[in-house]
């Protein structure tokens, strides 16, 4: 069963890391996401499954927010610059990098969480 306290946690850290990660850009957004799956996988705890699932669902939920939010910022960008056909172009095209992104957060995520479950078990 899905711990939401541990997936909500970790997500609140992944968020705070990835704004402290735009002083190290590279570097800091990975360690973003394995610092929000370790939160999880550690509030969780139980097996290394639940602690990799708990820290998949936490980046995946961060990376899916980032998504929606540049998709709408390039949204209304391209809508202003090329009208409406360049917001939807705009938009849509930033949205899908969004979720490819998303995905690759989601999946260093749950590396994190398997983490914070085998410390938790310590």
């Amino acid at each position: 069963m899905t711990n939401w306290r541990a997936v909500g946690l970790g997500f609140a850290a992944g968020i705070v890391a990835g704004l402290v990660a735009f002083v190290f850009p590279v570097v800091g957004h990975v360690g973003a996401g394995l610092i929000a799956g370790f939160v999880a996988g550690f509030v969780a705890g139980g097996s290394l499954a639940s602690g990799a699932w708990h820290g998949l669902l936490a980046g995946a939920l961060g990376g899916i927010l980032l998504a929606v939010i540049f998709a709408a910022v390039a949204g209304t960008a391209g809508l202003v610059v090329g009208g409406p056909v360049g917001g939807v172009i705009g938009g849509g095209g930033v949205f899908v990098a969004g979720v490819l992104i998303a995905l690759v957060f989601a999946l260093d995520s749950a590396l994190g969480g398997l983490v914070g479950a085998l410390v938790a078990r310590i």
